[in-house]
């Protein structure tokens, strides 16, 4: 099997153009790992793949066609449309030469070597659970290698991963709690945007200047902590002085339960 460096010639192939697979195709079209016309989107809606077509994308409505055109195939649907999936593309993957990347929460290694089987083979298989910033080349992705894999291959998806943002590689057990770390977490962080917003309405700003300062606030907040490797407790000190308002404000948050509503947030997620 051969292992593409950057500069190689790879094609990649996204079957499921909903929410993620959606996201999937965006960030791959702004990047520049992949040429766009070497990437093959396939929905059963054409409405779905349409827009890509403009941006150099192949589409197609056929699931099959897509598979047997991708370097790297991402399947890309909801946990339930899996197998069924598989089932109609596996005939049309070449497992000598192709890689199989599927994106579905809850969907066991177990399941999908049961699935895979043909001949006596296995397709090299990962799990993947990104976050829908990954059409903003901004992901947080979590990479399991499922079946027959080598470390090398790992490498490889890990690398095509890694050009739409980061990319963990962890173990199986671990995945459903990445889920709602970062992929649940997303729609976590939103919220705190949107609530955060609200009370600088309540404040006096206006409601789009509002959410335009929630936003830089916490961008900048990010970019001190990957800079400076400080823990967040150790930044929040240097803003907080003795009876200042950033300790009250803190103070009536946990008061509140900010923190373990967080945890448990996460917690539920995560069953």
């Amino acid at each position: 099997m051969k292992f593409f460096k950057r500069k190689d010639k790879m094609k990649i192939s996204i079957i499921g153009a909903g929410a993620m697979g959606g996201a999937i195709v965006e960030g791959l079209l702004k990047g520049d790992y992949v040429k766009n016309e070497d990437i093959c989107v396939s929905d059963a809606s054409r409405r779905a793949v349409e827009r890509f077509a403009q941006s150099g994308a192949n589409i197609t409505t056929e699931n099959h066609v897509a598979a047997m055109g991708g370097d790297i195939v991402f399947v890309v649907v909801k946990p339930w449309l899996v197998e069924q999936v598989i089932h109609s593309i596996k005939d049309s993957l070449d497992y000598d030469k192709q890689l199989l990347v599927v994106v579905a929460a809850g969907i066991k290694s177990e399941q999908l070597e049961q699935w895979l089987q043909k001949d006596g083979k296995v397709l090299p298989t990962w799990l993947c659970i990104p976050n829908i910033a990954i059409a903003q080349l901004q992901s947080m992705s979590f990479l399991v290698p499922a079946i027959g894999v080598t470390s090398q291959q790992t490498e490889q998806v890990k690398a095509l991963l890694d050009s739409m943002g980061q990319t963990i590689i962890t173990e199986e057990r671990l995945l459903g709690a990445g889920t709602t770390l970062a992929s649940c977490g997303i729609a976590y962080a939103m919220r705190y945007v949107r609530a955060a917003s609200e009370g600088g309405v309540e404040l006096g700003f206006k409601a789009g200047e509002a959410q335009k300062i929630v936003m830089q606030t916490m961008r900048g907040a990010v970019e001190l902590l990957q800079a400076t490797g400080m823990h967040p407790e150790a930044a929040i000190d240097l803003v907080t002085t003795p009876g200042g308002v950033t300790i009250k404000g803190l103070n009536e948050m946990e008061h509140a339960g900010f923190t373990s509503s967080v945890i448990r947030g996460l917690k539920a997620g995560a069953k």
